[in-house]
């Protein structure tokens, strides 16, 4: 008997495998799902060409504003001159119809206003959305009670009602982007976000190592900061991942009203906007624009659904391409678990072998 409390000892403290980080995790999880490192990719690129749109424009030699009236024909009511929109060296995608503004300008133009934009907006929701659930989830039946009938208000608000009303009273000279981003998330995001850090808050609050920091005396802002966060921390970062997309289908819908971004500052709805008499005369203004939105949100929705999974295993994917179930199950048992050792440990010497005495 002693020898099997000694073999268990020695297994318990063995470290010859390293238990594996909760990053480590996460990374192998997300790398077996082969569409969400492609998703991921692509997402890294589309930043990278709107980070880089003032260099890649200069490269091309043009900028999202000047007008080339002598590259189109107004004899044909403003189409350009040229095949394919006018395609060229110094036209990479070709140009504008009726003002002859340069394409490839105004696409990686319009993405920094449309991932700025929805990256703006989903920082936002998530800071204020944790910031009320926290609260919320946390406070007496007083303030849970105010906080979520407020948060039920917001998250009846119409998007586009609130987004014309707010856009007729404040001044033009606050910046347009800005403008949109606050609206957007504002009036409909962080409600969500709040609901589901609520219902999280509720159920982690009444942990073990929860309630005793309450019991201990620890302030509820030290609670929350210390002991919430670090639990919230996978579903948020889930939700966010999901919140981008919608919120660039959110943008470009309020610029394809014509209530978003103000000309001459391009954006990829408001591009759709100008297109929708043109898909005849020169297609390409109306694909370009509605392929990068396409390319873009299901990147997004991709990479939200692939980090979901990887944050909760438990969790199915919603998308079947890709995800390779059966990488992950064999990355999952590559290494054994310590409890396991200690099992066989326990089992080896509690089994007599042949020739002892019984």
């Amino acid at each position: 008997m002693s020898e099997a409390l000694v073999a268990v000892e020695t297994a318990g403290t063995d470290t010859s495998v390293p238990a594996v980080s909760g990053a480590r995790q996460f990374w192998r999880r997300l790398r077996a799902q082969r569409a969400a490192l492609v998703a991921a990719a692509v997402v890294a690129l589309l930043v990278l060409v709107a980070l880089a749109a003032p260099l890649l424009t200069a490269v091309e030699g043009q900028d999202p504003t000047t007008y080339h009236p002598s590259l189109i024909d107004s004899a044909r009511g403003g189409v350009p001159i040229g095949s394919f929109g006018g395609i060229g060296p110094d036209h990479w995608l070709g140009i504008e119809p009726q003002t002859g503004r340069d394409m490839f300008a105004r696409l990686v133009y319009g993405a920094r206003v449309s991932l700025g934009v929805s990256l703006g907006a989903t920082l936002v929701q998530v800071v204020l959305g944790v910031a009320m659930g926290v609260a919320a989830g946390l406070g007496n039946r007083w303030v849970d009670l105010i906080l979520s009938r407020v948060t039920d208000l917001f998250i009846s608000m119409p998007l586009m009602i609130m987004a014309l009303a707010l856009l007729a009273v404040v001044p033009d000279s606050f910046p347009r982007p800005v403008l949109v981003a606050l609206i957007i998330s504002l009036v409909s995001g962080w409600a969500t976000t709040a609901t589901m850090v609520r219902a999280q808050t509720l159920a982690l609050k009444n942990l073990d190592y929860v309630a005793a920091s309450r019991l201990s005396g620890w302030s509820t802002w030290r609670t929350a900061v210390r002991e919430l966060l670090p639990g919230l921390a996978a579903p948020v970062i889930t939700y966010a991942a999901l919140l981008v997309p919608q919120n660039i289908s959110a943008e470009a819908a309020l610029s394809f009203l014509g209530v978003g971004v103000k000309p001459p500052t391009p954006s990829w709805g408001q591009m759709l906007t100008s297109a929708d008499v043109w898909y005849q005369a020169a297609p390409q203004y109306l694909l370009l624009p509605a392929l990068a939105l396409f390319v873009t949100v299901f990147a997004m929705t991709v990479l939200g659904d692939g980090v979901r999974v990887a944050l909760d295993p438990r969790a199915a994917s919603r998308l079947r391409i890709g995800t390779g179930r059966k990488r992950e199950a064999r990355a999952e048992t590559a290494v054994p678990k310590p409890e396991s050792r200690a099992e066989t440990a326990v089992a080896e010497t509690a089994v007599p072998k042949k020739g002892d005495p019984a």
